[in-house]
């Protein structure tokens, strides 16, 4: 799909949200301190909805109770009297009735889904919208196949759990008209009924803690293996290239074996609640009608008396089935939304509105000693990748707690949007999203057709282009699927070469390239960044030959810096690290 369609698309749901949701109250901190505080939340987002559907579920349910009692009208005084003009008037009450009733059913049903569905749409934009917030801190704090997990799985739970507001209430109601009614026919069959509910969520709520005890191990596990299957999906062509393939397919299925067992370990208390909510209601319906028949034996009721307690008792099963399925319900829940506040209460940069300071820095990193200085092309060398990593990851703000300062003013306290759009962070993991050359290499910037060739240019990338049908109109695939690891590598500089930050940090920008290519790349990138920042993460001799500082950490702290030529005279570590490098 385009950028236009996504656009389009987006706004689609935008406007369906705004139409249909009573307000776009954000969660606060204390609607996320709990899974039930979560779901009270989603309710109280559409207080009135869910309002509306207790109500429909309350006159449905009731509603349930209305044919006994006019059937045992009809049975007294039509049938038993012998008196077909009343038999025939209740019938047609009967009829009005049911008809009614059904109308009700499916006003409440639909009402239902639109709880359901918002309650959906709610939770993912939620999710969405913090993801987006975190950026590319994200894939450090949680996998993948949590995220995915958490967007499909557990978001229908929580909003399967939402339907219990109409049932729930109308099975509540229903229970106490019915009660009361029971009453004024027989003290005794009410006192059974009332006894008999409490009785039912003795034997079901062990279940119930199960299934939540078991259920949270399993939703742990299928996280794992939905990261493993995402990880899978996305080296395939590697792992086709290297015949590993057959080796990650079996141990995919022996994960997946194991995500069987746990799933069986839910399905049982699972399954004992869904036969519990249809045989236990059975049960209590047959004692009932057996001491009703007894008591009508002995002439205490009626035989219309007896047609309307079966009646009511049958009505029961309803409310004492939706009872239990609602505990069901709510118990998975609980364990789906654990996992999404735990996403949502990810930490996230706080707000700010501080001004960026002018000019492309200094940016100084007092957790490593780096210092970077305006205005040059600086690179950073480890023996281990991890070390210079961690530093763009300060330097950029994606580790929220750093204590960075932009020109002697900490970022913490400036504007983010601002921010992100003067510096920007080029990660040889980011996302290339599906759409035409023009749309990737634009991205969130108004496309240019001459700057868009501009930034290919630097990135050594024209020929990327010049290979696909199309030229800037080519597509290309989610991913990037249908571009080698090099090419990939070269659009994503050619993306964050356009947004012309003051400042671009660039993690390893060079290193699926073969020699003649990476040098064109520095060159270029010096050319066009002359009067900006630039910060890359190398290991490479020739980009280190090219940058005009270098700053060698050790442990992930400053150890030396200053030009190529002068550490390989002047360093021992640095020269025994270029030349390990070489060796390799």
């Amino acid at each position: 799909m385009t950028r236009d369609g996504v656009r389009r698309r987006t706004a689609r749901v935008r406007e369906w949200l705004d139409r249909t949701s009573e307000t776009g109250n954000p969660a606060t901190a204390n609607d996320l301190a709990g899974p039930f505080r979560f779901l009270f939340w989603l309710a109280r987002s559409q207080s009135r909805r869910v309002a509306w559907g207790g109500v429909l579920g309350t006159c449905w349910m009731v509603g349930l109770a209305v044919p006994p009692w006019v059937l045992s009208r009809a049975v007294d005084e039509g049938l038993v009297a012998g008196d077909t003009s009343a038999l025939i008037r209740w019938a047609v009450v009967l009829l009005v009735v049911t008809v009614l009733n059904a109308l009700v059913g499916i006003a409440r049903h639909r009402t239902m889904t639109k709880v359901r569905m918002d309650a959906s749409f709610r939770a993912v934009r939620a999710a969405v919208e913090h993801t987006s917030r975190l950026g590319a801190s994200l894939p450090g704090r949680v996998s993948t196949g949590e995220v995915v997990t958490v967007g499909i799985a557990d978001v229908y739970t929580v909003a399967m759990a939402l339907t219990v507001a109409g049932p729930g209430v109308g099975a509540v109601v229903a229970y106490a008209a019915i009660a009361v009614v029971l009453f004024t026919t027989s003290p005794l069959l009410a006192a059974v009924v009332l006894a008999g509910v409490p009785l039912l969520a003795v034997a079901v709520g062990p279940f119930l803690q199960r299934i939540e005890r078991t259920g949270g191990e399993y939703r742990v596990h299928q996280g794992r293996l939905t990261t493993r299957l995402v990880d899978v999906l996305a080296g395939l062509r590697v792992l086709n290239g290297l015949g590993g393939k057959a080796f990650v397919a079996e141990r995919y299925e022996q994960q997946s074996h194991g995500l069987v067992g746990h799933g069986y370990r839910v399905a049982g208390p699972a399954s004992w609640v869904g036969a519990l909510s249809t045989g236990l209601p059975a049960l209590f319906l047959a004692a009932v009608v057996w001491l009703s028949a007894r008591m009508a034996a002995t002439g205490s009721i009626t035989i219309g008396d007896v047609v309307a307690v079966y009646g009511y008792v049958a009505v029961l099963v309803v409310p004492v089935s939706a009872f239990i399925e609602g505990g069901g319900d709510i118990a998975r829940a609980r364990v789906a939304g654990r996992r999404i506040i735990d996403l949502l209460n990810l930490p996230v940069a706080p707000h700010n509105d501080g001004a960026v300071p002018d000019g492309c820095g200094p940016l100084a990193d007092p957790a490593s000693g780096v210092i970077v200085r305006p205005g040059v092309l600086t690179a950073l060398v480890a023996a281990r990748p991890a070390d210079t990593r961690t530093v763009i990851e300060r330097l950029g703000q994606l580790d929220v707690d750093a204590n960075v300062s932009w020109a002697g003013v900490p970022i913490g306290g400036v504007a983010r949007d601002e921010f992100r759009r003067r510096l920007v962070v080029a990660d040889n993991d980011a996302e290339v999203f599906a759409g035409t050359v023009r749309d990737v290499v634009a991205g969130r910037v108004e496309p240019d057709d001459d700057r868009i060739r501009a930034a290919l240019r630097v990135a050594v990338a024209e020929d990327v282009v010049e290979a696909l049908p199309g030229g800037l109109d080519a597509t290309i695939a989610a991913g990037g699927s249908d571009l080698s690891g090099g090419q990939r590598q070269r659009i994503r500089l050619a993306r964050a070469v356009y947004a012309a930050p003051d400042v671009l940090l660039a993690v390893e920008p060079t290193s699926a390239v073969d020699a003649n290519t990476e040098a064109a790349m520095i060159d270029r990138i010096r050319a066009a960044r002359r009067d900006t920042t630039t910060v890359i993460t190398t290991s490479s001799p020739l980009v280190l030959d090219r940058a005009d500082e270098v700053v060698v950490l050790v442990d992930g702290k400053t150890s030396a810096v200053g030009t190529h030529a002068d550490l390989l005279r002047g360093d021992a570590y640095y020269r025994d690290l270029v030349s390990r490098t070489i060796g390799e």
